[in-house]
């Protein structure tokens, strides 16, 4: 029996890939799956255990048609899988259940938040591939670890796609529009720029008008408070002081 693993990273978070796992079928890169039907479903504690049956072709290499003729065009997958939703884990469990003396495939997807970044969700997958046919054991076994490492990278496509047309992310505007924006908004700001120049200077002569008649008021008072005083000193300096 031959081991393959490998690990994917989808940049959504745990609930968004938990939330589409569901709808993953049909997608452009999973069209050999032809039917998926619910078996069962129940809650223990806090897991949904859930069981579906799916239903794919089996298209066979040239060399297996002489050894099944045209009967295996299609074979029957058993899914069974835990979700957490408190320990933000989900974990899938899938097998053949037609053809296992031809070859038997194990697989087992764990999906948890990345530890690169929570944000993200990481999927590690983790395969079994085996034959029990007698005189084609190595050659099937091999043949099937090179079919499911070659499907693995359509299969987190094929989940991608469904994430990306559920949760659709927000749009940016494009570079013109941000150019266009950005002008707009400078040109906004020379105009109430030079609004407040004016506004100021205005508001300087305005200052120095009034502080000109101030001035020239003042001036006024001065010479008149001065005649004032020259007349009375006059006045006093006439008068006779009384003896004593």
């Amino acid at each position: 029996m031959k081991y393959y693993s490998t690990f994917a990273i989808f940049k959504n978070t745990w609930d968004q890939v938990a939330c589409a796992y569901w709808q993953k079928y049909p997608n452009p890169y999973s069209k050999h799956v032809i039917t998926e039907d619910l078996i069962s479903r129940t809650v223990a504690g806090k897991k949904l255990i859930s069981t579906r049956l799916l239903t794919k072709t089996n298209r066979l290499p040239k060399w297996g048609y002489g050894i099944f003729g045209n009967n295996a065009q299609h074979v029957c997958i058993v899914e069974e899988s835990v979700v957490d939703p408190e320990k933000k884990s989900m974990t899938t469990y899938t097998h053949n259940i037609g053809y296992q003396k031809f070859m038997v495939v194990i697989e087992k997807c764990t999906y948890t938040p990345s530890d690169e970044n929570k944000e993200w969700t990481e999927c590690r997958k983790e395969a079994w591939i085996g034959s029990n046919l007698t005189g084609f054991s190595s050659l099937l076994s091999k043949f099937g670890y090179e079919r499911f490492k070659a499907n693995a990278p359509r299969s987190t496509k094929g989940l991608q796609y469904v994430i990306d047309r559920l949760f659709v992310p927000e749009t940016i505007p494009n570079s013109n529009v941000a150019s266009q924006l950005t002008l707009s908004t400078g040109d906004t700001l020379d105009r109430l720029t030079d609004a407040a120049k004016v506004k100021k200077a205005q508001g300087v002569a305005a200052t120095k008008a009034m502080t000109d008649v101030a001035m020239a008021k003042k001036a006024q008072g001065v010479a008149a408070t001065k005649a004032k005083v020259q007349e009375m000193s006059a006045k006093a300096t006439s008068q006779t002081v009384p003896q004593l």
